[in-house]
């Protein structure tokens, strides 16, 4: 690699999810897990007995304690160590949350110690040059919205409305970035296609109704944003596929593969390109399709999580995504599940020659946010996936800074401009 620059304002950064890493959420999900933990205790043998790492993880993935998010990582109360590493890894974004249950616990009444802490830990992101890059839904709804139906009637749209007017109100002014949906595809294929995580609804129709919804909640979120601030940079966090044809000179194989990346790429983007000022691009694996569709992987190398990994191709993916739509990307989430940090540095490597190849390429990429700075509560599979640069002691909540973490100081220490804040040595 060379020592080419990134753009003097790159985003070099991390992400998370407020109820990943917050802790004493009081959401949908957080009484799903409730309700749900001794019965995903008590089938993972059958959904995850086929990991390389079973024999390592099976204690706990079958403990039902695994899958309460309950205290967290309590980043909610620690976040000021957690800004002090970003800082001490030379990083000037981050990828966070508001938790929408928080500000609004029951219709209409706001919260306001949790308008003081939101507005304290943007505050404290901004004075250490650190660039807020923040998710208004990111999975997570208050019960009294899931009590109504949700996203599932178009008329609850409202209240989605008036809390995104609410945070435009409130924080409008902190802030530069702004997501407002993150994933609509895999939460509306998960909860309502499914039928695996809450409201637990096995309906194709109703997930596209939801998915259409969602498409309307982020339209109206857009303008809501940009008339309170033109200035800030509004879009979704798309998961995309990069999904190829084991044989691409078959043509049912290249069909069937255009099919998908439609349905799941491109669909929802279509629908609200002309509201977006970027697109969030959210990469964890590539897979390999036949012409029947059935998914031909190759066995290794694979995360804890079973998912084959092929950092590269994020390269491709990018350039695919920025020919089609040419507006700005940013990638919102890339990583992996790796409890011994084997994998992650060269994970890194390869994403970095990536980045840099799809810059060279033309692409208008604006920044890199990995997945994620701390180990995290990775929904219905609980703890024992670690995506985190840092590892979390959950007794202690000790943070500690994984090697791969350093590979990925070392690269952005490298390629900020030269007269950026590089922060101190990690």
């Amino acid at each position: 690699m060379s020592k080419r620059t990134f753009p003097t304002n790159f985003l070099w950064g991390t992400s998370t999810a407020s109820h990943q890493v917050e802790g004493g959420t009081h959401n949908q999900w957080s009484e799903w897990e409730k309700a749900q933990a001794r019965s995903l205790a008590r089938t993972a043998q059958r959904r995850l007995g086929w990991l390389p790492g079973w024999k390592r993880i099976a204690a706990q993935a079958q403990n039902p304690d695994n899958y309460i998010s309950g205290t967290g990582v309590r980043h909610y109360s620690q976040y000021a160590e957690d800004f002090a590493i970003l800082t001490k890894l030379h990083m000037n974004a981050f990828r966070c949350g508001i938790e929408w249950s928080r500000l609004e616990p029951q219709p209409g009444e706001w919260d306001e110690a949790a308008i003081a802490h939101y507005r304290d830990y943007f505050q404290l992101l901004t004075q250490k040059g650190i660039t807020p890059v923040v998710t208004l839904w990111h999975w997570t709804i208050p019960v009294w919205f899931a009590d109504r139906g949700g996203f599932a009637k178009r008329r609850n749209l409202i209240y989605f409305e008036r809390y995104v007017q609410k945070v435009a109100e409130l924080f409008g002014g902190q802030l530069s970035y702004v997501v407002t949906l993150n994933e609509p595809n895999v939460y509306t294929g998960f909860s309502y296609a499914t039928g695996e995580w809450p409201p637990q609804q096995k309906n194709p129709l109703l997930a596209l109704y939801v998915y259409t919804n969602l498409a309307e909640a982020h339209r109206r979120a857009y303008r809501i944003l940009k008339q309170a601030n033109p200035q800030l940079h509004v879009g979704i966090a798309a998961q995309l596929s990069d999904t190829q044809a084991v044989a691409p000179h078959n043509p049912l194989n290249r069909l069937g593969v255009a099919a998908k990346l439609y349905a799941w790429n491109w669909w929802f983007l279509n629908r609200i390109k002309r509201q977006q000022d970027f697109i969030g691009v959210n990469y964890y694996f590539t897979e390999y399709q036949d012409w029947l569709g059935r998914l031909k992987n190759p066995v290794t190398p694979v995360s804890d999580l079973g998912w084959y990994m092929e950092p590269s191709s994020l390269e491709r993916l990018l350039i695919h995504t920025w020919e089609r739509y040419h507006i700005p990307l940013v990638v919102t989430e890339n990583g992996l599940a790796d409890s011994a940090d084997a994998h992650r540095t060269w994970w890194i490597d390869q994403t970095m020659a990536a980045l840099e190849s799809a810059l060279q390429h033309g692409v208008d990429l604006r920044g890199y946010l990995h997945w994620s700075l701390l180990d995290n509560f990775e929904w219905a599979y609980g703890w024992w996936p670690q995506f985190g640069l840092v590892h979390v002691d959950r007794t202690t909540m000790k943070r500690t800074i994984r090697p791969s973490a350093r590979a990925y100081a070392a690269y952005v220490k490298r390629y900020r401009a030269p007269n950026a804040d590089r922060g101190t040595t990690p």
